[in-house]
């Protein structure tokens, strides 16, 4: 079941992002076994719901965020569930995993899968990885490094002033507080951890350069 699903998948990344492309998804599938066997996740469900949960980014990126990926990701995973030989409530587990992985969603995450999938993804977006992510994400939108002369808060996103510390301050520092799994949460004191005295070496050295 899962070798098809990862090859349906796979396909939908050929206009992603390196931010958000396939080596992404396949970390948040690895982050998912290693929190979901812990968590007591249904693994079938949970990784079919991993494979799957970007499948729609690359719409939100094109329209600058008027597109919400993990609905969209949702709506193109349906067809894919459909044909699977699995009880109807574990795929809509599936679907509900997708739907409500976005840290901006609207959903809340109700299920263990659900949960571990929420915090898998998350996990990505910070420590090393996430660091290096969120300045590979200003980069495609083509922002500056950093623009000090403007609150985080009144930055428009995907605009020049969509800075990785910008993404830092309004989400990625926040990441740690909202994790749903106590296992989750052990590994992103680690990343968070980290990411903070990243960003505190990084302003003091381009005050230096200013």
């Amino acid at each position: 079941m899962l070798d098809s699903i990862i090859r349906a998948a796979k396909k939908k990344f050929q206009d992603a992002k390196g931010s958000h492309d396939w080596d992404h998804t396949l970390r948040v599938a690895g982050l998912c076994k290693r929190i979901g066997e812990v968590e007591g996740a249904d693994m079938d469900v949970l990784l079919s719901a991993a494979y799957l949960h970007d499948i729609g980014r690359s719409l939100q990126d094109s329209s600058n965020g008027a597109v919400c990926h993990a609905e969209k990701g949702a709506a193109m995973a349906q067809p894919i569930i459909n044909i699977l030989p699995i009880a109807d409530e574990r795929k809509k587990n599936i679907i509900h995993s997708i739907k409500s992985h976005r840290f901006r969603g609207t959903i809340a995450p109700a299920t263990v899968e659900a949960r571990v999938l929420f915090d898998a993804d998350k996990l990505d977006a910070i420590g090393a990885v996430g660091v290096a992510r969120v300045f590979l994400f200003a980069g495609e939108l083509g922002a500056r490094l950093h623009n000090p002369d403007i609150a985080v808060e009144d930055v428009k996103p995907y605009s020049i002033d969509d800075t990785g510390y910008r993404e830092f301050k309004v989400k990625l520092c926040k990441i740690k507080d909202r994790m749903l799994t106590q296992t989750g949460m052990r590994i992103a004191i680690a990343r968070h951890r980290f990411m903070e005295n990243f960003f505190e070496q990084f302003l003091k050295e381009y005050e230096v350069e200013r």
